[in-house]
């Protein structure tokens, strides 16, 4: 197997990494600390092509695959984990499920402009008590004339207080299985709730949401089948998990680079504490740890693109893409020392930013029991 980089891959990470440098690097802390939607960088984002990197070409996307758009996204990371996880969310999760199952009207009128970057998608899957356990969903669709009246509460819902639309997933039917909707913001019943407030990707905005008797049209039943919504939804898990270790990834790579730099410029006992071998030691560390990673998340890529079994390697690359990442955005800061502390650096945001990463697409322990049981059959 070769993993080099093809041309066109290269192409499209130089883009990005040259966006990243220009126009996101330089506003990256003043986004985080505004704690405000990044929507002028979104846009551009869109106009980039970012979003619709890995849709047909039918809909106004690129008809890449998934390796080009992780190293897309692990470009734009290494900038700002915020707007890395709001791209992730309008090219993933937000718009995967349009795309799938929706008819031409929601596809044109909706789909396509959020492929620009000129409409923003979320999903609204978690509940106060269900997270990873999916059988702890209990928002309801009741089937009346024309439509299904929603009950129920969602939280942590990524990008929801700047979104124009949600994919909701509720239990319908006799049988009370998962079943994918369509909710637009405008819909009666709808309402976004309290901001939770986060001790990272600060320019990210997440907050609960409810829906209270909320009527959502047939047309928007996205779910070809009531209760069909659970096997859609772990087809795409595999994706978010190499997408999530590609975000880790680029964060990682700016705090190593941080810890690069600083420790060649910071001079201790009249030299640059780069030439202290405890320092060395620290840094060799950190790049091997990181290097294996790179490979891990390219590997399962490059087996979800051509089509091979990739859910344990999904699982494996997100588990040590994190870990790795909230290891080296740690060794980073101790580098650094009191100033990794001191809100002077970025390294504090990388540390404070990589968490995120550790929480989506399933925990470290849950992903440790996937590939537990991907060795056991």
């Amino acid at each position: 197997m070769n993993f080099d980089l093809t041309e066109d891959q290269r192409a499209i990470r130089d883009t990005f990494a040259r966006f990243v440098d220009q126009r996101v690097v330089p506003q990256a802390a003043a986004l985080d600390e505004a704690k405000a939607f990044p929507r002028a960088l979104f846009a551009e984002l869109g106009a980039l092509g970012l979003f619709g990197l890995r849709y047909p070409e039918t809909v106004g996307g690129s008809g890449l695959q998934l390796p080009e758009f992780a190293l897309a996204l692990e470009e734009v990371a290494r900038g700002s984990m915020s707007l890395a996880g709001a791209a992730a969310m309008q090219s993933l999760m937000g718009t995967k499920f349009l795309q799938l199952l929706g008819n031409a009207d929601i596809v044109e009128r909706l789909l396509v402009p959020a492929l620009r970057g000129d409409s923003i998608g979320a999903v609204c899957m978690t509940e106060p008590n269900a997270g990873s356990d999916l059988d702890g969903i209990a928002t309801s669709a009741r089937k009346v004339d024309g439509g299904y009246v929603l009950d129920g509460q969602k939280t942590w819902v990524t990008s929801a207080p700047v979104a124009d639309f949600f994919t909701v997933f509720a239990r319908a039917g006799a049988a009370k299985k998962l079943t994918i909707f369509l909710v637009e913001r405008h819909f009666a019943g709808l309402v976004v709730g309290r901001e939770i407030h986060k001790m990272g990707v600060w320019a990210l905005p997440t907050s609960q949401l409810s829906l209270d008797a909320c009527f959502v049209p047939d047309s928007h039943r996205l779910s070809k089948e009531e209760g069909d919504g659970e096997q859609h939804l772990r087809k795409l898990l595999a994706e978010i998990r190499i997408i999530t270790g590609a975000m880790a990834l680029g964060v990682a790579r700016a705090a190593l680079d941080a810890a690069l730099q600083y420790a060649g410029q910071r001079a201790q006992f009249g030299k640059p504490i780069n030439r202290f071998q405890a320092i060395q030691l620290k840094l060799a560390e950190m790049a091997t740890a990181l290097e294996s990673a790179v490979h891990l998340v390219r590997y399962a890529a490059w087996l979800h693109a051509a089509g091979q079994p990739h859910h344990k390697a999904a699982a494996m690359a997100k588990l040590h893409a994190t870990e790795t990442a909230a290891s080296v955005c740690d060794q980073a800061a101790r580098v650094f020392a009191s100033y990794g502390y001191a809100m002077d650096y970025p390294v504090q945001r990388y540390l404070r930013d990589v968490r995120f990463t550790l929480i989506g697409g399933g925990t470290s322990e849950i992903l440790k029991l996937i590939i537990a049981k991907e060795l056991a059959s």
